[in-house]
């Protein structure tokens, strides 16, 4: 009966991808974490990559994506793929480092590329990729420090951050921004900038984030960085109402809004392709841990769409060389506690519980 039962649970769970036939055999998956492929943001980024590759090499792919967080659902969803004739899966975040633990020994024959994220077991104790596995991350204290080096020296004096989980990867954005902003404003001479931090402890776009956004700009923050998935969509409506600007995250948001002047990008769609390249050409760096930072082009802004006044493109290049070549040394979420123990002068940090 118990078995009946998940399985049911199972077959609810499945979202199906349509323009794929289910007896076909999906030789790419994706398992979602609790968004979607459309969420303007890590999902979505990921199943572009996929998409693109398997439209223009001919594979059929599929998406699965839970309704609910845990382990042992991720577990079931990856089985499920499995089942259905995935050769290759593909898990977007860090909720997937401890599914992919378990199911790379479960399925020796299955290749995972975990992106943001390297598989470890539940306490943290053990770390392990083995050679069906690639674990992908990206250096977000780079995209960060580009959004605010980029906003200061676009004139931008009081700056906002709002995150979503106080996870790693927003945490690197976060502390990235504060450093960016910094370093434009030292470049500058100049000094009292302002910075509100605050991290929502979710993703989804709550009315209680816009109103947090709203009261930021109606004390006088010009721009927010908004980083936490479908939680910018708050802060962007409460921006569009006021009049003021947002930075997106992860990929160009700028179709989102009027509101957006840049995005802190990771090239997640090119690492997707690149790994789905690499496998199926027989060179895939299983067991690998691998950082894509701006000399791998995995960081950016999207300066073909962002709204800057006096940024330009040449300015954008002379900083973005400077991380490439290794001359921008920046804390990372590991380095200090929170944002207010990074050293610096010219901008004030002040932490909104």
């Amino acid at each position: 009966m118990k078995k009946l039962l998940a399985l049911v649970l199972v077959l609810m769970l499945v979202v199906p991808f349509a323009g794929q036939a289910a007896e076909s055999g999906y030789e790419i998956a994706m398992v979602t974490d609790i968004g979607t492929i459309d969420d303007k943001s890590f999902n979505q980024g990921t199943w572009e990559g996929i998409k693109e590759y398997a439209e223009k090499n001919n594979k059929p792919y599929h998406y699965y994506q839970p309704t609910a967080q845990s382990t042992e659902i991720y577990l079931d969803m990856i089985e499920q793929a499995v089942n259905d004739g995935a050769k290759v899966i593909v898990t977007p975040g860090f909720l997937f480092e401890e599914p992919i633990f378990i199911a790379q020994d479960m399925y020796e024959d299955v290749t995972f590329i975990l992106i943001d994220g390297n598989p470890h077991d539940a306490n943290y104790s053990e770390y392990r990729t083995e050679k069906n596995a690639v674990g992908i991350v990206f250096a977000e204290e780079q995209a960060g420090f580009l959004a605010g080096y980029a906003a200061v020296k676009d004139g931008y004096t009081k700056l906002g951050f709002i995150g979503g989980m106080a996870v790693p990867a927003v945490i690197r954005f976060g502390y990235g921004f504060v450093q960016g902003a910094e370093c434009a404003a030292k470049e500058m001479g100049i000094s009292g900038l302002q910075m509100n931090y605050h991290y929502t402890g979710g993703f989804e776009a709550t009315p209680e984030v816009q109103t947090m956004a709203a009261a930021w700009y109606s004390d006088g923050i010009e721009v927010i960085f908004a980083c936490g998935g479908l939680m910018g969509n708050a802060v962007m409506a409460a921006a569009e109402t006021a009049n003021a600007k947002v930075i997106g995250v992860d990929v160009d948001q700028s179709v989102q809004s009027p509101s957006v002047i840049t995005s802190a990008t990771k090239g997640l769609a090119a690492a997707v392709v690149q790994m789905l390249t690499a496998y199926y050409e027989g060179n895939f760096p299983g067991g690998e841990a691998l950082v894509l930072d701006a000399s791998f082009d995995g960081v950016a802004l999207p300066m073909a769409t962002s709204q800057f006044k006096t940024f330009t493109q040449a300015d954008y290049d002379a900083i973005y060389a400077k991380l490439v070549a290794g001359e921008v040394d920046l804390l990372k979420d590991t380095d200090v506690k929170d944002a207010t123990e990074i050293p610096v002068t010219a901008v004030t940090v002040t932490l909104i519980q």
